[in-house]
């Protein structure tokens, strides 16, 4: 297929393209082999159900709705370039990645389709399904009661993302779950999620709507207005830094006047340690080049210069900012946007 007119477009253009204009489909994509891998891992666990799945904005599941919307962005490589200009990051760009999300989002769909909310063990074991969502989440980190598989300790934000990532965990063949969450309180929702698979095994589901909520030839925002909304949502809240711990790494003493400027030194390590941070910490990395812009401004308006070389200044300045980052992610101010 010829690639569409707006995919020789810079940046600036492409934000003024309406999202129902892009005229992207699954078909043909490697998202439509990735959901074929995931069937295979419903087909290897004796699962007849399979989840419906539509071009959307964002990953999401809708409730009472037995399919998936996975982001337009996967469907075409400008889009994916785009989504990291904007954002950083491309959520499920990585192979094994979008097959961890698709595992996640496939348990809210199974959970739908066959109305499993309301069973009275399911509620006992994950929470009541009706505890309205937070738009922000405090996670523990080091909680036992919780699988983890997505990243940011999703399985603790709701009760229904805590069943997904546990029936994520439960479908993925080299999770070993059995073994590595032995002795947890985690271990109970398994081995109640394995119980429950196998009773569902070659049933019919109950709820079989064709139902596609903000479907992408629905959606008439502009490429621009979507990423505006999103940019603001996953930007609030990133940690603030310590001018003290800042100025332990440079000074504005005469003596160092000489030395590069503490600003351009950032500047120019900023993707690197942006990305390493956030792998560290599983903070995103939105947040993090935040934060980075922040303590570039503050050195810039302190005048504030390296201290020493630039090897050695880079390694403290990465210990700094994944402590500063962990010391917030624990400190119970943290909270991850949904």
């Amino acid at each position: 297929m010829p690639d569409p007119d707006w995919a020789s477009l810079g940046d600036e253009d492409l934000l003024k393209v309406r999202m129902c204009d892009l005229g992207v489909a699954i078909a043909g994509t490697e998202i439509e082999q990735r959901i074929a891998r995931l069937n295979a891992d419903l087909d290897a666990r004796g699962l007849t159900f399979r989840p419906r799945f539509w071009l959307s904005d964002e990953w999401f599941t809708p409730d009472g709705v037995p399919g998936v919307a996975i982001p337009f962005y996967l469907a075409h490589p400008r889009l994916a370039k785009l989504e990291l200009a904007q954002m950083l990051e491309v959520e499920g760009a990585d192979p094994d990645e979008c097959l961890r999300i698709l595992r996640h989002e496939a348990g809210h769909a199974i959970d739908n389709a066959y109305r499993l909310r309301i069973r009275p063990t399911r509620r006992r074991l994950f929470g009541l399904p009706t505890t309205p969502y937070p738009e922000y989440y405090t996670p523990k980190p080091y909680s036992k009661s919780f699988v983890q598989h997505l990243d940011h300790w999703y399985a603790q934000s709701h009760p229904d993302e805590d069943f997904a990532e546990t029936f994520a965990v439960w479908l993925d063949p080299q999770s070993m779950w059995a073994t590595r969450y032995a002795g947890w309180p985690a271990q109970r929702k398994l081995e109640y999620m394995d119980r429950l698979m196998r009773e569902l095994r070659k049933r019919r589901p109950r709820v079989k709507s064709l139902r596609e909520v903000d479907p992408l030839p629905r959606l008439r925002k502009t490429l621009g207005e979507h990423y505006k909304k999103k940019r603001e949502h996953y930007g609030l809240d990133h940690p603030d830094f310590y001018e003290r711990d800042l100025r332990n790494l440079f000074s504005d003493a005469a003596e160092y006047a000489k030395h590069q400027p503490a600003a351009r030194f950032v500047s120019k390590i900023r993707r690197e340690v942006r990305s390493t941070v956030a792998s560290f910490t599983d903070s995103y990395q939105y947040t993090i080049d935040q934060l980075l812009q922040s303590i570039i401004l503050r050195c810039r308006e302190q005048n504030l210069r390296l201290t020493d070389s630039e090897e050695s200044t880079k390694i403290d300045f990465m210990v700094f900012l994944t402590v500063q980052t962990m010391n917030y992610l624990h400190s119970g101010r943290h909270r991850v946007a949904l």
